[in-house]
């Protein structure tokens, strides 16, 4: 018997459907030469600290650091998982292949290998590589099932994050519970959760010490048009208000009108994390929320997979977008115009380079349903971003005209929208994020050089205001470049490979930090409780609450997956990395919390 494995129920039902296996049995589902079998995510994890030597079972300073001479697996404790891996253990022991059906990035690949460890499994082991559910994907994958060898870096990154997450979690806690938690609490300390707590608590101390300055802004109504002083701000009345009267009695005189004409791109196609920014923003979806509904998209074949970090598809997918677009039959006035021309392949949509498991999130073009409401709204933000990738450029016209009274320079710069073109998909409704355009720009008035006339202008008292909190959708944004606030498309791309967490866990960790009443949301706005600030104020390791830094470690990871960095190195860094913070904590002075 061929023997897959899914991660979960749902998906190995897919797969025995695809595969002509339909005899449901305890645990797996049977025929055709074929017994699909599942897990539950993760049925095994990485023992205990007890489990390695009974001496630390007791949290004691003493046993600190522990290090494992080897990590070893085991069995989570339920009774449910204990259950369907002795199904599977048994079915492997009557296999003559295995084909590893597991989800298909780093942390699917750990669950699958971990189980097939602990199973003892002899027999040769194959996986299925796909990027979305449909029956087709699926009979198209089994035919092109790969060596399990080609996946040993995408494991071995995979457990040197767990164990990376072990060794940095087990002993900062124990370290700063003993040391700083006054027998009160567990000091919950990990290698992403921190530096995110970390981000929260700054950035709630920079609006609590901020101090607002007043400044002053001249400008000047003409023809129903507000000019803008060219010198910009004063930061003291008595300057603004000599401007003011050097231009109250004088003619405002327009001196230059210039037109440029210019593109604007279709917002990108989504990857995890921007598609979790755009539903917080829209819907005040949780970051969690969004991976729940998309995940359910996915697994529903309506989308493809979710959990990605790039917003590229690979060039081999060019061929089937018009079979894809003819498949969103409800959107089909929005298909139309693209499918009634040559589909464009543009470097903006189509680039292996920027891919390395998966492609961007897209609809898979076969799905006729109805969904809930809520995934309803996710489906129609990827359908729509997936159409409007293939429409021609947005067209416009940016005026820009200088004027003047009484020798002082005034400015306005307005937009018009010429050609709306990918615009029209999204209808009213042009709010998208993240830098990308929005209506917000005014169209002026025809203005002639050389016009004169009348005016009011005005010096208006403005304060500066403090950062604001973060959202989940801008609390995102900084895991992902490592705390750096970047609009720009390309250079947040860029800073991807050094940012915090993995697409797919950076829900969970912000989550984490709602369970252990590290954080709480006020409408969307995160802020830090007071055991949140207490924790970050009493850790004084920067390594263990820096973004930029865990950044880094992420970074290395990254290489393990694409084999140019050894894992051995990474987690011997770590270990010495943590030998050092216990020396640290330990031999320093106590200090007060705060």
């Amino acid at each position: 018997m061929k023997v897959c494995i899914a991660e979960k129920p749902s998906v190995a039902r897919e797969i025995a459907l695809a595969l002509g296996a339909t005899k449901k049995m305890n645990g797996y589902i049977e025929g055709n030469g074929y017994q699909v079998t599942w897990t539950f995510g993760h049925l095994c994890t990485l023992k205990e600290p007890h489990e390695y030597t009974n001496s630390w079972k007791r949290w004691s300073l003493h046993s600190l650091p522990m290090i494992p001479s080897r990590f070893g697996i085991k069995l989570i404790d339920n009774p449910a998982y204990e259950q369907q891996f002795r199904i599977i253990e048994n079915l492997l022991q009557n296999a003559r292949m295995v084909i590893n059906c597991g989800d298909a990035g780093q942390e699917g690949e750990l669950i699958q290998r971990w189980v097939l460890q602990k199973a003892g499994c002899k027999c040769p082991v194959y996986r299925l590589w796909i990027s979305s559910l449909t029956e087709e994907a699926i009979r198209e994958g089994f035919r092109q099932l790969k060596e399990e060898n080609e996946f040993t870096k995408l494991y071995e990154a995979g457990l040197a994050r767990a164990i990376g997450d072990w060794l940095l979690g087990m002993n900062a806690t124990r370290l700063y519970t003993l040391r700083y938690g006054q027998n009160k609490q567990v000091l919950s300390i990990g290698r992403v959760q921190t530096p995110t707590l970390a981000l929260i608590v700054n950035r709630q101390a920079e609006i609590d010490e901020f101090k607002p300055e007043p400044y002053w802004e001249l400008k000047t109504l003409y023809r129903r048009t507000t000019f803008s002083l060219v010198k910009g701000k004063f930061t003291q009345k008595e300057e603004g208000e000599r401007f003011l009267e050097t231009v109250r009695h004088e003619a405002f005189t327009v001196t230059n009108v210039s037109e440029k004409k210019g593109k604007e791109y279709a917002p990108r196609l989504f990857d995890l994390t921007s598609l979790q920014v755009e539903c917080n923003k829209k819907f005040a979806f949780s970051a969690d929320d969004t991976l729940k509904l998309i995940q359910s998209l996915y697994e529903k074949k309506a989308t493809t997979y979710p959990r990605v970090d790039t917003t590229y598809l690979t060039e081999d997918l060019y061929p089937g977008i018009p079979n894809i677009l003819k498949g969103l039959t409800t959107y089909s006035h929005l298909t139309a115009p693209v499918l009634a021309h040559p589909i464009p392949k543009s470097k903006k949509v189509f680039d292996n380079t920027k891919i390395t498991d998966h492609h961007a999130i897209i609809p898979t073009g076969a799905f006729t349903g109805l969904l809930p409401e809520n995934e309803q709204r996710v489906y129609d933000c990827v359908v729509k971003r997936f159409i409007a990738a293939f429409y021609p450029d947005c067209e416009v016209s940016t005026t820009t005209v200088l004027g003047s009274a009484g020798g002082v320079d005034f400015k306005v710069t307005g937009k018009q929208i010429l050609k709306p073109s990918w615009r029209l998909v999204f209808g009213a409704d042009v709010r998208e994020t993240d830098g990308e355009p929005t209506e917000e720009n005014s169209v002026l008035p025809a203005f002639i050089k050389g016009e004169s006339g009348p005016h009011q202008p005005i010096l208006k008292e403005t304060w500066t205001q403090p950062p604001k909190p973060y959202t989940e959708a801008t609390l995102l944004r900084a895991m992902e470049t490592a705390g750096k606030l970047v609009d720009n498309d390309e250079l947040r791309e860029a800073l991807k490979e050094n940012g915090i967490g993995r697409p797919s866990t950076r829900a969970a960790i912000i989550e984490t930090l709602f369970k252990r009443n590290y954080i709480r949301k006020e409408k969307k706005n995160l802020y830090p409780t007071s055991t949140g600030k207490e924790l970050i104020g009493a850790i004084h390791e920067e390594l263990l609450k820096s973004a930029e830094l865990t950044g880094l470690w992420e970074k290395k990871l990254r290489r393990i997956e694409q084999g140019t960095y050894p894992a051995r190195t990474f987690l011997e860094e770590l270990k010495q990395m943590v030998a050092r913070i216990v020396s640290h904590v330990l031999s320093e002075a106590h200090r007060p919390r705060g």
